[in-house]
């Protein structure tokens, strides 16, 4: 499903394509956070306005709300939310595993208890790859352990046992139930914690299952970006190259651009919509926090560097204003800012990968910027 276009000659990014059953996908590519079918304050007629080429939904959220009756009478979450372009699912296991006192993990599958109402539910790797059908999402994740940070070795050891086993299980079951192959893709995810014998060893056992695509999981758990990125190190020279990479979870804008220049194809993060919805605007030159005071007066943009249409229409002293006298516009402005930010620098790196200039694209964002990451 993966065509390489182009790799950077002074880095290991690359420029390249994903065909799913509802089309091709350039990448490196972001896709906006729709946990619950829908990506928090935004229309999708904002996410086609700005040229969103997927989003990302949560089988968890989906399978306790609406519940799988509903979506399948709806004949599937595309038709259901009205959105024709491709959707990935993950598959809940991090939910899943983040409700510590509430879940009961065994070789079979993981018990919880909903959020929601208390009653309790069974996740194995075969019903998480039939609720995905259901919902008919173009990439599918399997059902994995999500170690904490910090982790014990003997944590993480277990993690990687049974993700390794959940993802043959998960493979056997998607095989044997498709109708249609081309349908939905597969990928595998890649465990071990902050342990890099563990890392290598999760990448060669998932490997040896054969996916679609690769997924780096287990990150942005809490842990320093440092360790962060020491996970990707670790694994990225043993990841196909016929195959598409995806850094679950993270992350920050200079933390993305550095980790396609690591060769990663595939993002996504909550954070642009998290940040809006509380009055923190991302920008070419770092964080904005809009509700402070020293913004009262400022009659310029979010961001000066910025076309989006509340870049180009509004002030920060008037979006300032909106969010501290708690208009719902004000959100809306902050996160749709932020969204379009995050799609529009995926589009201006595979500009910048596609006329040969990525790595001076990369060094000049993070100074801007004011990473420490180099």
């Amino acid at each position: 499903m993966f065509k390489l276009i182009k790799k950077d000659e002074k880095t290991k990014a690359r420029l390249g394509s994903i065909e799913t059953s509802r089309g091709k996908i350039d990448s490196p590519f972001f896709m906006p956070v729709g946990t619950n079918g829908t990506v928090k304050s935004l229309t999708f007629e904002d996410l086609l306005g700005f040229d969103s080429q997927i989003i990302l939904s949560n089988t968890y959220h989906l399978f306790l709300r609406p519940g799988m009756d509903v979506i399948r009478n709806a004949g599937g979450l595309h038709r259901f939310i009205n959105w024709q372009r491709p959707i990935l699912t993950d598959s809940g296991g991090y939910q899943v595993f983040s409700l510590t006192k509430f879940r009961k993990i065994s070789e079979e599958g993981v018990e919880f208890r909903s959020h929601i109402d208390g009653s309790m539910c069974f996740f194995t790797p075969e019903e998480v790859i039939k609720i995905e059908g259901i919902i008919g999402s173009d990439i599918i994740m399997p059902l994995d352990v999500c170690a904490p940070y910090p982790c014990e070795r003997k944590e993480a050891e277990l993690s990687v046992s049974r993700t390794y086993n959940w993802a043959r299980r998960s493979k056997d079951y998607f095989m044997s139930s498709q109708v249609d192959s081309r349908a939905q893709k597969l990928f595998g995810i890649i465990q071990g914690a902050t342990y890099k014998d563990l890392r290598i060893r999760s990448a060669e056992e998932i490997m040896s299952v054969g996916f679609d695509g690769y997924a780096i999981g287990g990150v942005s758990v809490g842990e320093p970006v440092e360790e962060m990125f020491n996970a990707l190190n670790w694994v990225m020279p043993l990841l196909p190259e016929d195959k598409p990479r995806y850094f679950m979870g993270i992350g920050l804008p200079d933390q993305i651009v550095k980790a396609v220049s690591q060769g990663i194809d595939m993002f996504d993060t909550c954070i642009p919509t998290r940040y809006g919805r509380h009055g923190t605007a991302l920008t070419s030159k770092g964080k904005y926090i809009v509700r402070n005071a020293e913004y009262i007066n400022s009659t310029g943009p979010i961001d000066e560097n910025c076309d989006c249409r509340v870049c180009k229409k509004y002030s920060l002293s008037f979006i300032r204003h909106l969010l501290n006298v708690g208009e719902i516009l004000g959100l809306h402005m902050v996160s749709y800012h932020n969204v379009y930010f995050y799609v529009n620098l995926m589009r201006r790196i595979r500009a910048a990968l596609a006329e040969g200039r990525f790595n001076e694209f990369k060094d000049k964002f993070l100074a801007e910027y004011g990473s420490e990451l180099k």
